[in-house]
């Protein structure tokens, strides 16, 4: 069995381990969003705004609504990405000849084709995610002491609205493929120029992811702020059509910081998830090769013998 495997469980692994520790910020950024009437008294001013009022609210659970299926969708995201992004990696590097990294359009071109993978796969576990943490387009949620559960939320979406409001806004998500690919492009090709110079440890791992997720969010974010809006079940005149008519009734309505609104708790959260998951990634690879050779499914590997 190949590396593919291994690279997919750790990357599934890192994955959850970054969701966990950085979803309250995941929550207030997604109701920040979402939100549009910012005149009500509810409404949330900033990050920290929204933070208090969550809390006094809901309670520290309002600040991880939904974080299950957050954990179940960025385990499956990651795990099917890194899959993905390792195979067609290996055919190009097997291409080239060993030794021979990607170019930055090769990276490209790999991180694309994993991320439409990704999206297809996914789409209706973040739509899911989506409502959930937003609490909007969930029945009963608002007086009912019962707490939805994913399950129950994605039944309730094929019910009222079939398999296509669990694609809801499928287009500006694979727009969005390309937030991955600037981030493990400007990975990838910072990486492979360092460690010309340096054998790179945790802290530089930490830092990279940090770097090309700030890249990746601050360009895209626009669109991940139409993207959730389309998964919340949008009724009447409010409804986004498509992404361009999404574009046109924000800034008509709310100009352009409309479209980035919750930008300061994403980037942060972005970033530091990031950085977590690719820390994390390089540190469970080792364990996830370990546990692939330990239940037969892959030879261990052979150290070449040391020349005298």
């Amino acid at each position: 069995m190949s590396d593919n495997v291994a690279h997919a469980l750790s990357g599934a692994g890192g994955g959850i381990v970054s969701m966990v520790l950085t979803y309250p910020l995941v929550s207030i950024s997604s109701r920040l969003q979402v939100q549009k009437n910012d005149a009500s008294k509810d409404a949330y001013k900033n990050t920290v705004d929204a933070f208090i009022k969550i809390l006094a609210k809901e309670g520290p659970k309002g600040l991880y609504s939904g974080l299950s299926s957050g954990t179940f969708g960025i385990a499956i995201t990651n795990g099917v990405y890194y899959y993905c992004y390792e195979a067609v990696k290996s055919i190009f590097e097997k291409a080239k000849g060993k030794g021979k990294p990607m170019s930055t359009v090769e990276s490209m071109l790999a991180g694309a084709l994993a991320g439409c993978a990704v999206v297809f796969a996914t789409h209706p576990i973040w739509t899911v995610n989506t409502r959930l943490t937003v609490k909007k387009g969930v029945q009963g949620d608002a007086k009912d002491t019962k707490k939805p559960s994913a399950l129950s939320v994605g039944l309730q979406i094929l019910q009222r609205e079939g398999v296509a409001g669990l694609y809801a806004g499928i287009r500006a998500a694979l727009v969005l493929v390309i937030n991955p690919i600037i981030q493990y492009t400007v990975f990838e090709q910072v990486k492979n120029k360092l460690t010309k110079y340096k054998k790179l440890g945790n802290l530089d791992f930490f830092l990279l992811g940090a770097i090309s997720k700030l890249c990746a969010t601050g360009i895209t974010y626009p669109y991940i702020v139409v993207k959730s809006r389309m998964q919340i079940n949008q009724q009447g005149d409010e409804k986004y059509h498509s992404i361009l008519d999404g574009f046109k009734k924000i800034i008509a309505n709310e100009g352009i910081p409309g479209l980035y609104k919750g930008i300061s708790s994403k980037i942060v959260q972005s970033v530091l998830t990031a950085a977590f998951l690719f820390l994390a990634k390089e540190v469970l690879f080792d364990w996830s090769v370990w546990v692939l050779v330990l239940i037969g499914a892959r030879k261990p590997r052979i150290a070449a013998p040391v020349k005298a």
